[in-house]
This record gives C-alpha cells, structure tokens and sequence, in this order.
C-alpha cells in the first residue's frame, strides 16, 4: 500500500486512519524498495532486517540441526523482534530466555515454553518463569535448593538444569568471558556432588561469543574432561550461544561432525545450541540521515540523526567499528578529501566512531547505511537524551517495505511515567 499524507509534516496514514509519529518527516508506511543497495526512498532513521537474509540464515541452521541431530534455539539477548516469529517458526520450534520478560515473549508471542537461564532468581518471578519455561537451568546450588521443589510444583514437567563452568573459554573481550576469574556464572566441578541431585536432568554450558567451531572444538575438550563423569547421568545438554555458524568463515561441517560424534559418545544426550547473533547476522543495516557537517582542528566530522550510544551500542561496549557501505574505514587522523569521523546526535562527548573514507563529498539528508545492525543492537538500544528512536522495517522478498514498529513521544515519557 503507497499512501500519502499532506494534512500535516508528520503525519502517516496506516489502515485508513490518520496517525502522528514525533517531529520527523516520515516515509510512507509501506513503500517498494527499488534498490536494496541504497535504499534511496528511506528519508528516516530506520533498522530494516531483509526477509531474504534471514531465511538464508535459517535455513542453513536449521540444515545444521537436522544433519546434526541436534536442535538449535533462538536466543533473545541477541534478537527479539516478535512480529518476525511467524517466520522462526518455519524452521525453529523454541526460545531461549535470560529474564521473565524474555521469557513471557517466548511463551506468548513465539507460542511455546521457553529454555530458560537467569542468575538471580527470585520469590516474586519464580512462579511465572516456570509456568512458561520447558527447561530452567540453576546458575548455583543454592539457587537450585531454594527454588527446585517450588519451581516443579508450578510446573511438573519442567525439565531442571545445572549452569557449570569449565574454567575455560577463549573470548577475549573481557566483558563478554562468561568464564574469567571471579565469573559470576555457573557452577565449577569441585563444587559438584558425584551423584547429581534426582531431579536434574540436565547440564547448561556457555562459552562463546561470535566463536567458531574450531574454538568450540577445543572447548568440548575442556568440557567433558571437567564435567565427563557427570555427562552419562543427565539426558540434556545445552552448550549455550555464541556459535556463530551462519558468518561465511564458520565451518559448518566440522560443527556437525563435533555433534555426531558427541551424540555417539553419549547416546543419552539430547544436545541443544541456542545461539542468537547466528540468526540476525548480516540480514539487515541501520539507514541513517547526514544532518550537518563540522570541522575542528582538521577533523572533519559527519553528524547523522543516529546515535552510537543509543542505538549502536555495542559499537561503543565491544568494541568494533560497524562497516559503512560505500566508505573505507581509515586510521584516526588520516586526511583527504571526503574523509569523514561520524558522529552521533547525542550530547554525550564521546558518541563518534572512527574515520570513513568516502568517494564523493557528503551532503545533508544523504543516507549513511551502517552494515549488519538487526542482531544485539536492535535489543539494547535506549532513550537517552530523548532522541527519536530509528524505526524497525522489514523488507519483504518482493521489495515491499512494511514497517514494523514507530516510535513516538509517548515511547520516551511513558518509560518515565
């Protein structure tokens, strides 16, 4: 559907209805996009997650799954735009949750029981989680004797869990090693009783981030011969996200035969994979707006109506420069002619990442398109300062733009009211 509106600057018309969405020219709620490379009729902040990417990534997971015989979930922490779960659930049939929000999304939005790990259960959320929960692993043993009995007498087919840690883990950003020293997640081997408690029936394990299988090769190591004695005793053993298997590099064989050759060492296990960057990644950018252009001491910034702090957070946290279609990233302080740092439209200081090299001389209202933006940024982003939120758009396989989800005004006071 192609409408307009010229009643007002901002105003949009969705199912015959006028409707008004802040202080930003909009585009039409639903458009044809003619070329995917520029997304030349996009004039807003706007994530768009390309139906055709996803699907290449679920289908080669979901690929990965049956070949391996293992099953594989999705993640939250990294993806949760619900109104695309009609998709998952052509190729996935669970969720994983970290929190009970997490969880009542699963439960109610992808319609069905969640896998769930938090580290801090408590009274007040006990209940609910395990009503929509399939699976529930403990992070500790006092977690566990506090809420085992409880969490079975709200659901009696809820399968219990233990989170372990093997001690090891090759990531290498510290904020992001579940396993370095002094981690507050899992449960070491030492701690571990030689029989495990009745009622649990299976093991949770996370190590990875964005990892490949020749990393998660060297980890099984480490984790069967940590926790290989307890393996014949349990019926379930997830081995966490971070298995990034859908980026081109990823070596998928050599994860399915890691698999195979687990399920054959330990025909008792059912093994599950619950990734999440694996199911976002590369499936869509962040189109933003050149607002102005400002120069101090022969730097030359780029300001767009976007901001890293607020909606590429992980930008600033990992860190890593997102790539920037059509530019080249250059080393800080280089100079030319269409050398641009971007910068974000937030008050915070520091809300600028690296230097582009650009083949033309930007202009204002010129789309810069940030590469690879649906996965973790789309779930952490925030209101900070105010700023207009980037719209969620889903680009069909026929072209059709169908925009998801608008934020207004009211998504900044409510959050405060």
């Amino acid at each position: 559907m192609n409408v307009s509106c010229n009643r007002w600057p901002q105003c949009r018309i969705r199912n015959g209805k006028h409707s008004f969405s802040g202080f930003f020219l909009l585009t039409e709620y639903n458009v044809r996009i003619n070329d995917p490379s520029t997304f030349a009729e996009i004039r807003e902040p706007m994530y768009i997650l390309e139906e055709s990417r996803l699907r290449r990534n679920l289908e080669l997971i979901s690929n990965v799954a049956r070949e391996a015989g293992i099953e594989v979930i999705l993640a939250f922490k990294a993806y949760a735009l619900w109104k695309t779960f009609p998709i998952f659930r052509e190729y996935i049939s669970a969720t994983t949750a970290s929190s009970l929000y997490e969880a009542r999304l699963g439960f109610e939005e992808f319609g069905a029981p969640v896998h769930t790990f938090t580290p801090a259960l408590t009274d007040n959320e006990i209940d609910d989680i395990a009503r929509m929960s399939s699976h529930l692993s403990f992070n500790s043993l006092t977690q566990y004797e506090r809420f085992h009995r409880r969490a079975q007498s709200v659901n009696s087919s809820l399968k219990l869990g233990l989170r372990v840690n093997p001690e090891y883990s090759e990531v290498g950003t510290a904020l992001y090693n579940p396993c370095a020293p002094g981690t507050r997640f899992g449960i070491t081997a030492d701690k571990l009783p030689d029989e495990l408690p009745a009622d649990i029936t299976g093991l949770h394990c996370h190590c990875h981030c964005e990892s490949g299988a020749d990393v998660f090769e060297r980890t099984l190591k480490h984790i069967e011969a940590k926790f290989g004695r307890w393996l014949p005793q349990v019926e379930w053993m997830n081995f966490g996200g971070g298995h990034l298997m859908t980026r081109k590099d990823y070596d998928t064989r050599r994860l399915i035969t890691l698999m195979r050759d687990f399920r054959n060492r330990y025909p008792n296990i059912h093994v599950i994979l619950e990734p999440g960057s694996a199911f976002g990644w590369q499936t869509g950018p962040l189109v933003a707006q050149v607002a102005d252009v400002v120069e101090d001491h022969g730097v030359r910034t780029a300001i767009v109506n976007v901001s890293f702090t607020c909606h590429m957070p992980d930008c600033l946290e990992m860190p890593y420069h997102p790539a920037v279609r059509g530019a080249e990233e250059v080393g800080d302080g280089t100079k030319g002619a269409h050398v641009y740092r971007i910068g974000g439209c937030s008050c915070l200081s520091g809300d600028f990442m690296g230097s582009w090299a650009f083949d033309h001389e930007l202009t204002v209202g010129e789309n810069i398109i940030f590469e690879d933006m649906l996965h973790y940024t789309t779930v952490k982003t925030t209101m900070f300062n105010g700023i207009h939120h980037p719209a969620i758009a889903l680009l069909h396989s026929d072209g059709e733009l169908e925009v998801l989800r608008r934020f207004t005004y009211d998504d900044y006071k409510n959050r405060m009211d």
